[in-house]
């Protein structure tokens, strides 16, 4: 039987008032979303696949705006740093579009000009746009708690850990994560450099392998077991849980 759906308030309740959709938020989320995009495109064009941008985006907007409040400048709300995470990401996403999309074309005999690619991006992010206005709701809001959505909620959980002194102030008390549920931004960071450190000696310098295993003998001379260790598989591990 389906599970009932999860009744659940916002961290930032829908009246609230805060910046949200201002001029830097969307600035710095177009330069983020430019930097990602081309790297992304690069790595889907060499590899077949990307990374998401979300985190790393939110990481760095909570970080570049706490910078520029040492300087007198008002520190971003959460919902300030939502949009530039949103918009990084996006940027991501429209690259993986355009670079799985464009060789296919070019394969199709069809030369690869600017206006071609520029309309299967524009059009290829206005249907995502328009295709989440319906499903927002069925499948995000009305699945709170059943659809784990371990990217987004490590996401979130990012940018209340980093949320700012106005927005904790104005965050729902009876909302998932306004009570201490939520991670601290020391463990953000923390997580994050043990996970960056660890990509970096195991892929960069080769420190070990990927994946440890075990080759079996006779009678089963041929087969073997395996197991990826990785940080992003322990921490997507961890949100999901056990159940799947």
């Amino acid at each position: 039987m389906t599970q009932p759906p999860i009744a659940h308030r916002p961290y930032i309740a829908a009246g609230t008032q805060l910046p949200e959709m201002t001029l830097r938020a969307v600035l710095m989320g177009t330069v983020l979303g430019i930097i990602f995009g081309a790297s992304s495109l690069y790595l889907v064009l060499k590899i077949g696949l990307t990374v998401s941008a979300s985190i790393p985006v939110a990481v760095i907007s909570i970080t570049l705006f706490r910078l520029l409040s040492k300087f007198q400048i008002r520190d971003a709300s959460i919902l300030e740093n939502n949009i530039v995470q949103t918009a990084g990401s996006a940027g991501e996403s429209i690259a993986f579009g355009v670079g799985v999309t464009m060789p296919a074309i070019l394969i199709l005999g069809f030369d690869i000009e600017l206006t071609r690619v520029l309309l299967v991006a524009v059009l290829g992010g206005l249907l995502g746009i328009l295709m989440m206005i319906p499903l927002r709701r069925a499948l995000i809001v009305n699945q709170h708690g059943i659809l784990k959505y371990p990217e987004g909620t490590a996401c979130a959980e990012v940018l209340m850990a980093g949320a700012s002194a106005e927005s904790r102030a104005a965050a729902d008390p009876q909302a998932e994560g306004s009570t201490g549920q939520g991670v601290s931004a020391r463990t953000i960071f923390t997580g994050f450099s043990i996970g960056f450190a660890y990509k970096t000696l195991n892929v960069a310098f080769k420190g070990w392998r990927d994946a440890a295993g075990y080759v079996f003998g006779a009678p089963l001379k041929g087969g073997s077991i395996s197991t990826e260790v990785s940080p992003e598989l322990l921490g997507v591990g961890y949100i999901i849980g056990p159940r799947i």
